[in-house]
């Protein structure tokens, strides 16, 4: 642990980045074994995900958020807070009106409409992209926090990580095997799902980066990641998760999947 301190907080972000789209190529690997996954196992993990996200928010963004802006703040530390989170929020509804995109559970795209209409491999990819970014950009602030070799930010920063690490699992089953289903090759599934995440190390690098430059902006960067994030939740996850009527599993699998990143974040901070 004291080796890691010492290392630059943009390589680790940037490597915690590559840990996370790992991951999510892992998820999308079933296809070389599966041509189609249980639609209950996969609402429920889906559910897993987003409780995940949910309890990633508040342990590891908003908590230290309002953490970070007491000191110049005091009985105001919420203000910052409030404009990053609603900020967060608002930016991802506006990607989301202007990338075209589609949800798995929809049959007509959203966002803006190129004149020559896209795949549905390709909205659905658009998708899981604008999903992918704000986790990215999540881990990156969070190691962007570490400071003076702070030991136990930089666990809870690597906690982040390994949570969402482990909720891209399923996300990156939920793009390829719908893919594998619908026609296309192992290969391609694959690649489709597993490429989908390669945004959160670039995430991970901007989120980095971006604190270390005025660290003053800290706590409206750890609430705008939160905001962001919760966003994607709501917007997303939870319906897909239970438009299919198995709302009770994946109701479970959101409440597991919140108290595990909770036992993450409070055992390893």
């Amino acid at each position: 642990m004291e080796w890691l301190t010492q290392q630059s907080v943009v390589w680790l972000a940037f490597g915690a980045g590559l840990f996370t789209w790992f991951c999510t190529a892992l998820g999308a690997s079933v296809v070389f074994f599966f041509k189609e996954v249980n639609r209950k196992a996969l609402d429920t993990t889906m559910g897993f995900a987003a409780g995940v996200m949910i309890a990633a928010s508040f342990w590891s963004l908003l908590s230290p958020a309002l953490e970070f802006a007491e000191p110049s703040y005091g009985k105001l530390s919420w203000l910052p807070v409030a404009i990053g989170f609603l900020a967060g929020g608002f930016f991802l509804r506006l990607v989301d009106m202007i990338i075209p995109h589609i949800h798995l559970t929809q049959t007509e795209a959203e966002g803006l409409q190129p004149k020559k209409r896209l795949s549905r491999t390709a909205l659905l990819f658009s998708a899981i992209t604008i999903h992918n970014f704000p986790e990215g950009l999540a881990v990156g602030v969070a190691f962007g926090a570490i400071q003076d070799g702070n030991s136990a930010a930089l666990v809870s920063a690597l906690g982040l990580a390994l949570g969402i690490g482990l909720q891209n699992i399923p996300e990156g089953a939920a793009l390829a095997v719908p893919l594998r289903t619908e026609g296309r090759s192992r290969w391609s599934a694959f690649v489709w799902g597993a490429n989908s995440a390669l945004v959160e190390p670039l995430g991970a690098l901007l989120g980095a980066l971006a604190v270390l430059a005025m660290t003053s902006l800290l706590p409206y960067a750890l609430s705008f990641a939160a905001g962001a994030m919760i966003f994607v939740v709501v917007e997303e996850l939870i319906p897909d998760s239970q438009n299919n009527g198995h709302t009770d599993q994946a109701t479970l699998g959101l409440m597991i999947g919140f108290v595990l990143m909770m036992i993450l974040d409070v055992a390893l901070g």
